[in-house]
C-alpha cells in the first residue's frame, strides 16, 4: 500500500469507494486547514467532503449528508502493519 491515502475515500461499505484496508490505517482529513473527524465521504481532485447534517436521517435510516467544497487534505494518522 502506498503511503499517500487515496483521492476518494468513503466509509459507507454500500460504496464502490469502500476500503476496509486504507480505513484501518485511520485516514486523517484537513478541510479549509481545519481537522475534521466527522467526513463519512472525501474526494481530494474535485475538493469536496460529505459530513452528516446534524442527526438528520434518511428514510433507510443513514446519515443525511451535506456535500461541502473547499481545499481537501488527507493523510494516514498510522503506519501500516508490518507483515
Amino acid at each position: 500500500m502506498s503511503e499517500t491515502p487515496p483521492d476518494r475515500l468513503s466509509t459507507d461499505p454500500s460504496s464502490p469507494f469502500y476500503n476496509e484496508e486504507v480505513l484501518a490505517r485511520d485516514v486523517g482529513i484537513r478541510f479549509k486547514g481545519v481537522e475534521k473527524t466527522n467526513v463519512e465521504e472525501y474526494c481530494i481532485s474535485e475538493s469536496w467532503v460529505r459530513v452528516p447534517a446534524a442527526k438528520t436521517r434518511d428514510r433507510f435510516g443513514n446519515p443525511l449528508l451535506m456535500k461541502l467544497t473547499g481545499e481537501v487534505e488527507a493523510w494516514f494518522k498510522t503506519k501500516p502493519a508490518e507483515g
